[in-house]
């Protein structure tokens, strides 16, 4: 009798695990996709009530800014508020839930690196937040009769603004060991940043001192660049902006990949 070969192929792994990276990626965005009322409509919907009330209370009254009709120059600003908010909830919230269940040990126990759990991490969720701005802006453009001045801006920023944020809520994730923690920086860091950062306003009729404080607030130059990008009027530089975006967010890169290698609050 022939003898039959049971044993399974050994698997050879290069220096990218390309699979495991993709799966991980896949699992984070079916992860939102499965709840997409929760996590992709109700943002749309909060974004939606946010522009209602502001045109309704100011709309008429608020004169042009910089030429640029009021609503018009809302607009951007919102959606781009929507995108930071679920960047960051997405890669948070993973992380979050994944050490309070106990189940962290799915995403470390096979062959990943640090460099691709990062990777799979903050693509999950730039995902989700560039798939909340361009549907906010499906549905308002039909209502604001708006276009678009530039588009590399729109495309640059909008990136710019998912990565960045998806790296914070990383860090925030594997900083947080309760979900208050994650509350106390999204109420006490973040919010103050996006609405101090000129979402609903030009931040040249702030006084002096926060006028400079929004020089160095990276959320002014996201939301500035991204409005510029459909409006042609801008607060700040814009090409300082896309510059100063990219440092930090080459900054957060290096720091979630040594964090991620370190173990910390995940392996130890």
């Amino acid at each position: 009798m022939q003898s039959v070969d049971t044993t399974f192929p050994v698997r050879r792994i290069g220096a990218i695990n390309g699979l495991g990276l993709w799966t991980l990626y896949v699992k984070e965005v079916r992860r939102f996709a499965k709840v997409g009322f929760q996590t992709v409509l109700a943002p749309v919907v909060s974004t939606l009530l946010f522009l209602l009330v502001f045109t309704l209370a100011f709309g008429g009254v608020r004169p042009a800014v910089g030429g640029v009709p009021y609503t018009h120059f809302l607009a951007p600003g919102l959606v781009m508020m929507g995108i930071l908010n679920n960047a960051f909830a997405n890669s948070a919230s993973s992380l979050i839930i994944s050490k309070v269940q106990g189940n962290a040990v799915d995403f470390l126990m096979p062959p990943l690196s640090a460099a691709e759990l990062a990777l799979a991490f903050i693509g999950g969720a730039a995902t989700r937040g560039l798939v909340v701005g361009l549907t906010t802006m499906a549905v308002i453009w039909p209502f604001m009769h708006m276009h678009i001045a530039h588009l590399a801006p729109v495309l640059w920023f909008a990136l710019q603004a998912a990565l960045m944020m998806g790296m914070v809520g990383l860090l925030a994730g594997l900083y947080a060991q309760r979900f208050d923690h994650l509350a106390a920086v999204q109420n006490f860091v973040l919010l103050p940043l996006t609405f101090l950062s000129g979402t609903f306003y030009s931040v040249k009729i702030l006084p002096v001192i926060f006028q400079k404080l929004s020089a160095i607030n990276p959320f002014f130059y996201l939301i500035d660049g991204f409005r510029y990008g459909f409006t042609g009027f801008a607060d700040g530089p814009v090409l300082f902006g896309a510059l100063f975006t990219l440092a930090i967010n080459l900054v957060l890169a290096t720091v979630c990949y040594l964090v991620l290698r370190s173990g910390w609050h995940l392996k130890t």
